[in-house]
C-alpha cells in the first residue's frame, strides 16, 4: 500500500535522521529483526552479488542496514562489510551478529576516502529530502574506491515527498518518493549508470532499482 504524504514545507536531513532515530527504537528493530525478507528482495541482493563478484570486490559498506540481515549474507559470502545506520538500536542489533556496525548519517560518514570496493543501500535514500540526495550520493561516491559498485533501492514514482500521515511509526518516517527519470537524473550527475529496472506490484509501490559504478 502507497503512504499518503503530508508536504509541511521543505525538511532537512538533520531533521529526517532524528525523526527516523526515534522512529526505529528497540521495539521497531525487534519487529524487523523477527521479519523475513520478501523473495524479490533476496533476488535483488544475490544479483548485486554476482556482480561483485565477477568485479573481485573484497570489502562493503552497507547504508541503513537496519538489524544487519542483508550484511550477515553478504558476510557470508566472503566479503569484509561494514554496515551503518543513523540507529543505535538498530546498529545493536546488527553488532550482536558479528558485523562491525556504526551509528553514522550520510552527511557524517567519518569514514576514510576510497576505502570500500562497494556499497549496498535497500529502501534507505527514500527518506533523504531532494535537496540533500546529491551530497549524500557524493558522500556514498567518496568512500568507494574508482570503479566501485553500488548499488541502491528505492521505493518511489510520483515526484513527491514529506511526512506519512498514515505512517504505523512513531513519530511518522518522511520518505521522499521520485521517478525514475528524476532519479536517473540525480544518479547520474554522480555515478555512471549499469543498470536500471524496475518492480511493481499490485498495490501500486513502485521499487526502483540501481546499479552505479564509481567513475575511474
Amino acid at each position: 500500500m502507497r503512504l499518503r504524504l503530508e508536504n509541511a514545507g521543505p525538511a532537512t536531513y538533520a531533521e529526517v535522521v532524528a525523526r527516523n532515530r526515534a522512529s526505529y527504537g528497540e521495539t521497531e528493530a525487534a519487529r524487523r529483526d523477527a521479519h523475513p525478507k520478501s523473495a524479490w528482495k533476496v533476488d535483488e541482493r544475490a544479483a548485486f552479488l554476482d556482480r561483485l563478484r565477477a568485479a573481485g570486490a573484497r570489502t562493503l559498506l552497507e547504508i541503513g542496514s537496519g538489524t544487519g540481515q542483508d550484511s550477515v549474507f553478504f558476510q557470508q559470502e566472503g566479503l569484509d562489510v561494514t554496515a551503518i545506520d543513523v540507529s543505535p538500536a538498530m546498529v545493536e542489533k546488527t553488532t550482536a551478529k558479528g558485523i562491525k556496525a556504526l551509528v553514522r548519517d550520510l552527511m557524517a560518514l567519518d569514514l576514510p576516502a576510497e576505502s570500500f570496493d562497494a556499497a549496498y543501500s535497500l529502501n534507505t535514500l527514500l527518506h533523504v529530502p531532494n535537496s540533500d540526495l546529491d551530497a549524500a550520493l557524493r558522500a556514498i561516491r567518496a568512500v568507494l574506491v574508482p570503479g566501485g559498485l553500488f548499488y541502491l533501492g528505492v521505493f518511489g514514482g510520483d515526484q513527491e515527498e514529506g511526512v506519512a500521515s498514515d505512517d504505523q511509526h512513531v513519530p511518522a518516517r518522511f520518505f521522499s518518493f521520485r521517478s525514475d527519470r528524476q532519479l536517473l537524473e540525480y544518479a547520474r550527475e554522480v555515478f555512471e549508470v549499469l543498470d536500471f529496472h524496475v518492480y511493481d506490484d499490485r498495490a501500486g509501490v513502485r521499487f526502483q532499482a540501481l546499479t552505479l559504478v564509481k567513475p575511474l
